[in-house]
């Protein structure tokens, strides 16, 4: 783990490279309107326009909420498979409520993979009680070790060893393990470059016009994943998707619920023209 000293440092680098390469985007949407005029006849030329500007929105959605907010020090977590204890317990449900749980587990010393293995499913159904679903979860958390066992040599260093591409549609094969989790687990435990949507996400997006309503997870991930990738190295590809995506849901708990409250939203200048705060 870093120490909190090392962790600021880190932190305030990304926070610094946010704004320094953030001009980028802007000379990117100049190219975008000569593209459209130089091309009036193209089929394509109209798309090529959304595409850029969606992608120069995404990242200046970023860059607001970074100057608004600092750095947020995402996923809250002592080890990775915390973390990936913590992707499972936090299906429908507030994290609040994960927080109790990880309690139990740290209090019961079965915080670890050999913990997870060897503790009774019965006892973890209580331990876990307070994330809601105990039953299930605790389930999912005994198949994962099992899948790991199998699959890895029970070794988190050999899973994430593996192709990002592959190792995510080997998750996504495992039961309980849907695209949210999935790629909480490749992003914040495995520091791999995967962004993670969520309800936050999609309901952020949607009101700047970004994606259409009930846009799929796939489609939304591209749009950010796409945009990110236009500006950053890929060598800080992970730490921006990071520091994004916890940006998002803070945004989306102070502001972005299922009623939009966009009077004191950092995010506010950046609606569509004629989208109100009820939408």
């Amino acid at each position: 783990m870093l120490t909190p000293h090392i962790h600021h440092l880190r932190s305030m680098f990304l926070l610094f490279s946010v704004f320094r390469v953030y001009p980028r985007p802007i000379r990117a949407i100049r190219v975008g309107f000569c593209c459209c005029f130089q091309i009036t006849r193209s089929s394509d030329s109209s798309l090529l326009y959304s595409s850029v500007r969606s992608s120069n929105l995404i990242t200046q959605i970023y860059r607001t909420l970074a100057r608004h907010y600092g750095p947020l020090h995402w996923w809250p977590a002592q080890t990775r498979f915390e973390v990936i204890v913590g992707a499972f317990l936090t299906q429908n449900t507030s994290w609040n409520n994960v927080e109790l749980a990880l309690k139990n587990l740290r209090r019961a010393e079965v915080l670890s993979i050999s913990g997870m293995r060897e503790i009774a499913r019965a006892e973890l159904e209580q331990l876990v009680r307070p994330s809601g679903y105990f039953r299930q979860k605790a389930a999912r958390l005994k198949m994962f070790v099992a899948y790991l066992d199998d699959r890895h040599k029970g070794s988190l260093n050999r899973m994430f060893a593996q192709p990002v591409g592959a190792l995510r549609t080997e998750l996504l094969s495992q039961n309980g393990i849907g695209p949210e989790t999935a790629d909480a687990i490749l992003l914040y435990a495995g520091k791999l470059p995967v962004f993670v949507v969520d309800a936050y996400t999609k309901r952020i997006l949607e009101r700047h016009g970004i994606t259409q309503t009930g846009a799929r997870y796939e489609e939304v991930r591209n749009e950010v994943q796409t945009a990110f990738a236009s500006v950053f190295p890929a060598a800080e590809l992970s730490d921006h998707y990071n520091e994004f995506h916890a940006l998002i849901v803070q945004a989306g708990k102070d502001h972005c619920g299922r009623v939009a409250q966009c009077e004191r939203c950092p995010l506010q200048s950046l609606l569509p023209l004629g989208r109100s705060s009820r939408n």
